[in-house]
């Protein structure tokens, strides 16, 4: 099938380490979600500037801008793993403080979507003056 436009298709042994892969990396919004909802202990990092965590953040998110991660690395425990999000999809904050903190051996994975779909998907959320109601996009969720 490679005269496709969707060109050729790795063997299926490839494509699921490559999956694999990707998930041990990687979290979204619903999983985080459901994990707080299990009682799962891990930490929760937005990692962006001071403005924007006060203009509205995951509720009982940590907040260590990206930049003082490796000052406050002691702040997260040792081996409790960590899940840092940023803005959107469009930001790659999240990424840089994921790849910082692998480089320091906390166990990390980065939450795809950051902020905005975890707002968008109707996750609580607040700002430096508290709870901040949001709709759900039903474009992201079951509304």
């Amino acid at each position: 099938m490679t005269d496709s436009p969707l060109g050729s298709f790795a063997d299926s042994g490839a494509t699921a380490a490559h999956y694999a892969a990707k998930l041990a990396v990687e979290t979204d919004a619903s999983d985080v979600w459901a994990a707080r909802q299990a009682g799962v202990e891990f930490h929760l990092v937005d990692v962006r500037g001071q403005a924007a965590y006060d203009q509205g953040h995951a509720v009982g998110a940590l907040h260590i801008p990206r930049q003082e991660l490796a000052a406050r690395v002691a702040e997260l425990g040792v081996g409790i793993p960590v899940v840092v999000y940023c803005w959107s999809p469009g930001c790659n904050g999240g990424a840089k403080a994921a790849l910082e903190l692998a480089r320091l051996g906390v166990p990390v994975k980065e939450m795809l979507g950051g902020f905005e779909y975890w707002a968008r998907e109707g996750y609580p959320v607040e700002d430096v003056n508290g709870p901040l109601h949001r709709e759900i996009d039903p474009l992201t969720n079951v509304v």
